[in-house]
């Protein structure tokens, strides 16, 4: 799976292209979906871990990235967090963990909204931080 990772804390430029090794995709749990992700936002957690003054929280992924906008590829559509009647193939954004900077990550279902109407990937993953 390609990644933005950081390379060392810094500038932008720390910021590297890489591929992740097995698994090659990260599994959605209970209450999660996996997305396909076309877009990501860039907020102020994202820039204090670049700088390395924002610690990954425990459990969460070292890919940085907290909001995303994708397709839902799978994941647990049943759980009765799914107020939208989500499915796969659908257009969300979502607020997540970490792991934003990756072409997948799973996100709780919960947090995860539908495209407005007439948004670009890149407006959507501008909205989940402001939302939330």
């Amino acid at each position: 799976m390609r990644v933005m990772e950081i390379k060392e804390f810094g500038a932008p430029e720390m910021l590297v292209a890489a591929t992740r090794p097995d698994p090659v995709a990260p599994a959605a749990g209970t209450g999660e979906v996996l997305i396909k992700v076309l877009a990501a936002g860039i907020n102020r957690p994202d820039v204090l871990q670049r700088k390395g003054h924002y610690p990954v929280p425990a459990g969460a992924s070292d890919i940085p990235g907290l909001e995303v906008a994708g397709e839902i590829i799978g994941g647990d559509l049943a759980h009765t967090d799914n107020l939208f009647g989500l499915k796969v193939g659908d257009k969300v954004c979502a607020l997540v963990q970490g792991g934003g900077y990756a072409e997948l990550c799973t996100a709780p279902i919960a947090q995860c909204l539908p495209y407005p109407k007439g948004f670009t990937d890149q407006e959507a993953a501008s909205l989940p931080e402001t939302f939330y």
